[in-house]
């Protein structure tokens, strides 16, 4: 069964045939909210909304080892997280749609392990490619079908959020080899991988980074949220083709 991570933009799957909702109680607290199990295109699907269905959970506040474990029990066998993000390669402009194959993290203090007992051995994961190509190739397959380009590659840089970057910290992402910078995807991909659980992304670019193109000076709120309105409805035409395939 697919999982869904919605992130700001995808709160909820408007083409997802609801079947049940479910609380789910895990060892490390409670998820960002209930998963919502339906059917998308005739093919079982749960969904999860990251800030929780009201949106209300900021970036470093959200249950990320709950979130996993309680898709883990939901016996879930994929997952596409879906995450605005903003633009730092200047072709990665607003309304992009990318699949991005790598991850900087600039994270701290997040729980970001399974594995911290005292009582058990350390534990190492092999992050060398932190997304699931098969996963990342069913994503751009469907965006063909669909009639959707979505940018094969890009560099994802996990900042801690929840305030946006200063330009200054867009060029040193830059310098770093970030393509774009978001503030979920880290420690998300990495418990999907302790978990056993195949994981890529869609990122859409709702706007560009701090100190690029249209953001030079600042960062206008209100046309990232048309850009999410419209590109969002995109990735759902994009998630449809997947589960037709």
């Amino acid at each position: 069964m697919l999982a869904i991570i919605g992130g700001s933009g995808l709160t909820q799957l408007a083409n997802l045939s609801v079947i049940r909702r479910e609380v789910v109680r895990t060892p490390y607290g409670e998820p960002s909210g209930a998963l919502t199990f339906g059917q998308l295109c005739a093919q079982p699907v749960v969904f999860l909304a990251r800030h929780g269905y009201g949106h209300t959970i900021p970036p470093h506040r959200v249950n990320y080892q709950a979130n996993l474990w309680a898709l883990r029990e939901a016996r879930v066998s994929e997952i596409i997280s879906v995450a605005s993000v903003g633009g730092i390669r200047s072709d990665l402009c607003p309304g992009s749609l990318v699949v991005p194959d790598q991850i900087i993290d600039y994270t701290w203090g997040r729980k970001s392990t399974f594995h911290e007992n005292s009582d058990e051995p350390v534990v190492h994961i092999d992050f060398t490619e932190p997304y699931d190509e098969g996963v990342r190739r069913r994503i751009l397959a469907a965006g063909v079908t669909a009639g959707q380009p979505i940018v094969d590659g890009a560099v994802y840089a996990a900042t801690q959020g929840p305030r946006l970057e200063t330009a200054a910290e867009i060029n040193r992402l830059e310098r770093d080899g970030a393509d774009l910078v978001g503030m979920t995807g880290m420690p998300e991909a990495a418990l999907a991988r302790e978990l056993g659980i195949p994981y890529a992304a869609i990122n859409v670019v709702a706007n560009f980074a701090a100190g690029r193109a249209s953001s030079e000076h600042e960062i206008c709120f209100d046309s990232i949220d048309a850009v999410l309105r419209e590109a969002m409805g995109r990735v759902r035409n994009v998630l449809d083709h997947l589960c037709e395939a």
